[in-house]
């Protein structure tokens, strides 16, 4: 099959549905039925390894599996936060998260340093919408969030989670008319919890949206809550898993030594032994929530197929981050960067536009989702945007398997300290294809792995004699990086040095590192724990 080249596949796109020759941005008026619609679905805290198309034989996703099959498949896409706000700062502008001071769970309002996605569609013609959690500020001091000046969204049915909120609820609201409270849920038959949940409600108004907007091109985010904690599938869900045949968490005992070692880096949880029956039952609650939303992920491909509107629709399927669900002796999140908790499923789905059934191995970031999106409605993507766009993948133009040499995620300041006496915590990862590179800031102690022959991230090589001067070598690209990023906000440290005095020596560049990243501004003030 002769491929065609990225400017051939843009100047054909009215034909194929995809827009004019990049570069040409397309206004609100023209080829407006040629652009396609976006259903954005993204469940809160779902791992990248809970697809059964992509290796995980234990849980049961037909509509996912569909979407793997007929679409492209990224295997290593990473987030650029563990946590709710900063992750979504970054993965709505196409930016890192310390670059739009977005850094924090819990901040007071969203910063308007850059516009997001939606708002950008918006001005060229996209009617937006959203069900779910927006989750750009606070959730936990204001009711319901402040939201950004202009988030692009017209339609906006608000629900950060299903048990918080009250009458500022739409979801819970909902559910009041249907004579149920939310702690009534876990009483009630599987059907009849599966018809109530929040995941439903979500997707309902997904597909109310659909019909009702036809005609005109559309955006639809579906922000539903599960399968974040906690953890209340159908009680029929839970049983389709026999425990006794459930891998369980990763864990070994050297986990603990590994935990004690980085006690004072935050994480939600405290370590324990994650091995025995509870880790797997924890596990089928997990998973069960997400064979939930596999079935209204079917539910809303029907209303696209009842509708007309299958062939212009593109779906796209993530993840805000994910969950350790027991691995290291951890649940639920923190600062940390295992693959669990970093790494995220990333679905492209338009058949007859993108290739069919491609899995990727290259590593990707969910800021690459911003600059795909805006090239693949016809417009050009804006300059200060970090993300790189996945369009020569998805339409087979480059090598599937190569996208970045590295990949970046942080946790500055992300999380409100466990007590009023605990300093705060930074952190850095790097992650290339060989090896991953974990920088806690102000910290001694940090993580080195080789991510070919360890993958699991069982064996730390940080103080291994060995590797110093991969650890070198890493920690100077990190650092680079970093510095990149937080571009806008230099100097940072008023005596910063640069050039030959910028220190080569690893204690003395750490020292650096650690001191510019803990005085950067992370954006407004925390004024809530999310």
């Amino acid at each position: 099959m002769n491929r065609i080249t990225r400017r051939q596949f843009i100047k054909t796109g009215t034909a194929l549905g995809i827009g004019m020759e990049l570069g040409t941005r397309l206004s609100a008026k023209e080829n407006i039925e040629s652009r396609p619609n976006i259903l954005w679905i993204c469940p809160d805290q779902q791992r990248w390894d809970t697809i059964r198309a992509l290796g995980n034989k234990h849980i049961h996703t037909p509509n996912l599996d569909r979407l793997v099959g007929e679409g492209v498949s990224f295997d290593y896409a990473h987030v650029t936060a563990q946590l709710c706000t900063p992750s979504r700062s970054g993965f709505l502008t196409g930016m890192y998260p310390s670059s739009v001071k977005g850094c924090k769970n819990g901040a007071s309002h969203w910063p308007e340093v850059a516009p997001l996605v939606p708002k950008l569609l918006k001005d060229e013609g996209y009617l937006c919408g959203l069900s779910g959690k927006l989750h750009l500020s606070t959730a936990m001091a204001h009711n319901p969030e402040k939201r950004p000046k202009d988030d692009g969204y017209s339609e906006f049915h608000y629900s950060h989670s299903p048990h918080q909120g009250g009458d500022k609820n739409d979801y819970l609201v909902w559910l009041w008319k249907q004579g149920y409270k939310y702690k009534d849920l876990r009483g009630l038959p599987g059907a009849e919890h599966a018809r109530c949940h929040q995941t439903t409600w979500c997707s309902d108004m997904a597909i109310d949206f659909m019909k009702n907007n036809k005609g005109r091109p559309w955006l639809f985010s579906v922000n539903i809550f599960d399968p974040h904690g906690p953890f209340n599938p159908p009680a029929d869900y839970v049983k389709r898993f026999d425990l006794n045949k459930l891998p369980g968490p990763l864990f070994r005992e050297s986990d603990l030594t590994q935990q004690e070692m980085l006690k004072d880096v935050f994480f939600q949880s405290r370590p324990k032994k994650t091995s025995g029956k509870g880790g797997k039952l924890r596990q089928a609650k997990y998973w069960a929530q997400i064979e939930l939303i596999d079935e209204n992920i079917g539910r809303m491909l029907k209303a696209l197929e009842d509708t007309a509107q299958l062939d212009n629709t593109l779906i796209i399927f993530t993840s805000d981050h994910g969950d350790s669900c027991g691995d290291h002796g951890l649940n639920a999140k923190g600062c940390r960067f295992y693959e669990g908790l970093v790494r995220v499923p990333l679905i492209f789905w338009w058949p007859g536009k993108f290739k069919k059934g491609l899995r990727s191995k290259a590593l990707v970031e969910s800021t690459d989702i911003a600059p795909t999106l805006m090239e693949l409605t016809g417009n050009s993507v804006p300059k200060y945007m970090q993300g790189k766009s996945l369009l020569p993948i998805l339409t087979g133009m480059t090598d599937p398997h190569k996208h970045r040499k590295f990949v970046r995620c942080e946790f500055y300041d992300a999380a409100k300290p466990r007590s009023s006496n605990a300093k705060s915590t930074w952190g850095t990862m790097l992650r290339t294809e060989d090896y991953k590179l974990c920088v806690y800031h102000g910290h001694e102690h940090g993580e080195l792995y080789d991510m070919k022959n360890d993958p699991y991230e069982f064996t730390n090589l940080w103080d291994n004699p060995k590797y110093e001067e991969t650890r070198l070598t890493l920690l100077k690209q990190s650092f680079e990086e970093t510095m990149k990023a937080l571009e806008n906000q230099m100097p940072i440290l008023s005596d910063t040095p640069t050039g030959e005095d910028v220190p080569v020596d690893f204690k003395g560049l750490k020292k650096l590192f650690d001191d510019t990243v803990i005085a950067m501004d992370t954006g407004p003030k925390r004024i809530g724990r999310y």
